[in-house]
């Protein structure tokens, strides 16, 4: 299992300082998915900009969670209406959902599928065109089931996920389930006295291995990190502690 560190390269605005549940990026431009009963919406902003481009706002009754991007279309996953919608990534309109089976956290595109999260220690493979189920993945770190998986991103042909609830990044093999890389992403950590859920979610994969932004629920930053090597037997110690048995 190899361990990282995550290097800060640079500082963006974060447009609304959202609560973040989802972020993808390409060539600059920026979607985000902001969670909340009431505040719930999809952005599209370019990179460094204080303000959105366009923002859409869902129902009321729908709580938005992690989003992907497969072609011209984003997939946004909801907390537990089991519900996923159907955008276009350009225009930013609503042109379809489909019925989802499980709580809905983060979402990546992969190599011909898409991969979901539910907080648990399993992801699930599926179909790009309609979410439909394909197999599980089950999540383990040296034998020990990996709970807490949140936003997703494909990069360097595996899973990246947010461990929720600490600043570590788990990098996950697609077909075995099997851990194969921690980062210690505390670098990049915002500190928000007072505010325990201003936590670091929301996980967008850059061209270049090891290049991502990061963010989490209000921070006022979007940090562009790369990940260097770094021998931290004791962050692999924290996080097995405290997201696996």
């Amino acid at each position: 299992m190899r361990t990282w560190r995550a290097e800060v390269v640079r500082r963006f605005p974060h447009p609304g300082r959202g609560f973040t549940q989802g972020l993808i990026a390409d060539a600059g431009t920026v979607w985000e998915s902001v969670g909340g009963y009431g505040a719930s919406a999809l952005c599209r902003f370019r990179l460094g900009a204080a303000g959105p481009e366009r923002r859409a706002a869902l129902p009321a009754r729908l709580f938005a969670e992690g989003i992907c991007r497969t072609g011209d279309v984003i997939w946004q996953l909801t907390w537990k209406e089991r519900v996923a919608l159907r955008w276009d990534a350009r225009a930013l309109e609503l042109t379809g959902q489909v019925p989802y089976n499980r709580e809905g956290w983060g979402i990546c595109a992969a190599d011909g599928f898409v991969v979901t999260s539910d907080g648990s220690s399993e992801l699930v493979r599926r179909d790009p065109q309609d979410l439909g189920s394909q197999a599980v993945i089950h999540v383990r770190a040296e034998g020990r089931r990996v709970q807490g998986l949140n936003d997703l991103a494909w990069s360097a042909g595996k899973i990246w996920a947010n461990v929720a609830g600490t600043d570590y990044l788990a990098g996950v093999d697609a077909h075995s389930g099997e851990v194969t890389d921690i980062v210690n992403a505390r670098p990049a950590r915002e500190r928000h006295l007072g505010d325990p859920q201003a936590i670091m979610n929301g996980i967008a994969a850059l061209p270049g291995d090891g290049e991502f932004l990061l963010t989490g629920k209000g921070w006022r930053a979007i940090r562009h990190v790369r990940l260097r090597h770094a021998r931290d037997r004791a962050a692999r110690d924290r996080l097995l502690a405290g997201v696996s048995r």
